[in-house]
C-alpha cells in the first residue's frame, strides 16, 4: 500500500496520498489470465492507519481489507522521524523512540493475526536516518549504534512472534550499500529474528556503489557477463540473510518526492528503459527462500506518479511480471 503514500504529501510540488481505500480498489481490479492478487503489504501510519487506532478500529480495517479477498502480509513500521520513531543511530531518546515503533508494530500484527487475517509475513524497518552525511562522521559508532538499536528492536519482535526485515536501500544510513548492510545484519547476529529485505530497484545501486563507491561491483558500460558475475556476488552475500522480497524495475537513476531522499528509482515494470530481467535477477534472491520462511513476495513502486498508479494496466503489468516469477522460481 506505501506507494500511495511514499513522497506524497500536501506541501507545494507533492502529489496528495491516495487513500487505503482506493488503493485496495486498484489492487483488487487487477487480473491476468483470471489470476488476481493474493493480498497487500501494509502501511502503519497516517493516514491509511492511525498507529494508536483501537483494536476494534484495526479489526474494521482488517474487514476492509478481508472483504477483498485479501490477505495481509508484511507490515511497515513508522521507524522515521516525524512519525512514532526516530533515527536508530540518535541519541537514548531517538533509539527509544525507533523501538516504540517497533512495539507499535507488533501490537498490530496480533490484532491483524487474532482477525484471521493476518498468517504470514515481516516486519518492515531501516535505521530511519535519511541520508548518510551524519552517518560518516563516525561510521564505527554510528553502525554499532545502528547494531545496538536494531537488537533490542529484534528482541521485542522475537517476543511478539514477529520477524523484522532490514530494506536495503541507499538512502538510509549505515544500509546504504550492500557491504554496510551485510555488517549491521551481522552485527545484530540473531537471524531468527532480524533479516534483510531485498528491493530489485534498490539493490540494483548497490552494485554501481551509488553512495558507496567503494564497494562498487560495476561500471558504468558494463557487459552482460559483468552485471549476473557481480550479481551473483552481491546476492550471494545477501540473500541468507533475505526474508522479504519486492520485485520492482530500476531505469539506473535515483528519484526522491517530498521528504524522501533519493534512492532506487521504482519503474514500471514493462519500463523500456528498465536495466533488470525482473524474473531472471528474482531468481538469485528467491533461491531456496521458502528454507528462510520467505511465504509471499510483493510488488514495490514508491513514488509513482499518481496517474501511473490510476492506470489499470500498471498494475496488470506488474501482476503478470510476479506471475511469471513465481512460475519461473517454483513459488
Amino acid at each position: 500500500m506505501w506507494p500511495g503514500l511514499v513522497g506524497k504529501g500536501t506541501d507545494p510540488g507533492q502529489e496528495p496520498p491516495i487513500t487505503l481505500e482506493r488503493m485496495l480498489e486498484l489492487t483488487a481490479a487487477a487480473s491476468v489470465n483470471g489470476q488476481k492478487f493474493d493480498g497487500i503489504d501494509y502501511f502503519l501510519f497516517f493516514p491509511h492507519t492511525d498507529p494508536n487506532a483501537s483494536d476494534a478500529d484495526l479489526k474494521r480495517i482488517a474487514d476492509m481489507i478481508a472483504g477483498h479477498g485479501f490477505a495481509v502480509g508484511s507490515l511497515v513500521a513508522p521507524v522515521w522521524p516525524g512519525t512514532i520513531g526516530d533515527s536508530a543511530m540518535g541519541d537514548p531518546v531517538a533509539r527509544e523512540k525507533f523501538l516504540s515503533a517497533v512495539k507499535m508494530a507488533c501490537r498490530i500484527a496480533r490484532v491483524f493475526e487474532d482477525h484471521g487475517v493476518r498468517k504470514y509475513g515481516v516486519i518492515r524497518i531501516d535505521s530511519a536516518e535519511f541520508g548518510i552525511e551524519k552517518w560518516r562522521q563516525d561510521k564505527t559508532a554510528n553502525t554499532a549504534a545502528i547494531v545496538e538499536t536494531f537488537k533490542e528492536a529484534a528482541k521485542i519482535a522475537k517476543d511478539n512472534g514477529q520477524r523484522l526485515a532490514a530494506e536495503g536501500e541507499i538512502c538510509w544510513a549505515g544500509m546504504h550499500s550492500w557491504k554496510d548492510m551485510l555488517d549491521v545484519l551481522e552485527g545484530v547476529g540473531m537471524p531468527e529474528a532480524l533479516g534483510f529485505q531485498a528491493d530489485l530497484a534498490h539493490t540494483y545501486l548497490y552494485l554501481m556503489g551509488y553512495n558507496a563507491p567503494e564497494y562498487a561491483l560495476l561500471q558504468e558500460g558494463y557487459t552482460e557477463a559483468e552485471f549476473y558475475a557481480a550479481y551473483e556476488t552481491m546476492t550471494d552475500k545477501l540473500r541468507p540473510w533475505t526474508i522479504d522480497f519486492h520485485v520492482a524495475q530500476n531505469d539506473g537513476h535515483v528519484h526522491g518526492a517530498g521528504s524522501h531522499d533519493k534512492t532506487g528509482k521504482h519503474c514500471p515494470a514493462d519500463d523500456p528503459n528498465g536495466k533488470l530481467d525482473i524474473v531472471r535477477c528474482a531468481g538469485y534472491w528467491l533461491k531456496d527462500a521458502q528454507s528462510r520462511g520467505i511465504r509471499h513476495i510483493c510488488w514495490d513502486g514508491c513514488m509513482f506518479p499518481n496517474a501511473t498508479l490510476e492506470t489499470p494496466n500498471t498494475w496488470n503489468q506488474i501482476l503478470d511480471t510476479m506471475i511469471r516469477v513465481r512460475d519461473s522460481h517454483g513459488w
